[in-house]
């Protein structure tokens, strides 16, 4: 009988995609923590900067989303990165999405 496991002999290296999708994620992180720290250091009139800012956040987590997905078509490599980035976006983009439609 034919032996059904697979063995996979390769280097352990992460996917570069989902690591880019972790940066983007943890960089949205820090936009919404900057954003939401100087909405309460002004009391509600941060201005026009702000809301730039978390534009930009928001744009930087759907791309992470985006980038993590793509992530796992990636041959030979560990998906750890990918899951991490996909995931941690996917949530940063949720909660930007109810910051905003919270504040309509």
């Amino acid at each position: 009988m034919a032996d059904k496991r697979r063995y996979r002999f390769t280097e352990e290296k992460a996917s570069l995609g989902g690591k880019r999708a972790t940066r983007f994620a943890l960089a949205s992180v820090l936009c919404f923590i900057v954003c939401v720290s100087l909405s309460i250091v002004r009391k509600g009139e941060a201005g026009p900067y702000v809301g730039a800012l978390a534009v930009s956040g928001m744009l930087l987590s759907a791309y992470g989303f985006r980038t993590g997905m793509k992530s796992f078509s990636e041959k030979d490599v560990v998906p750890t990165f990918s899951v991490i980035g996909a995931i941690l976006s996917g949530l940063v983009m949720v909660g930007w999405l109810t910051l905003f439609l919270t504040g309509l």
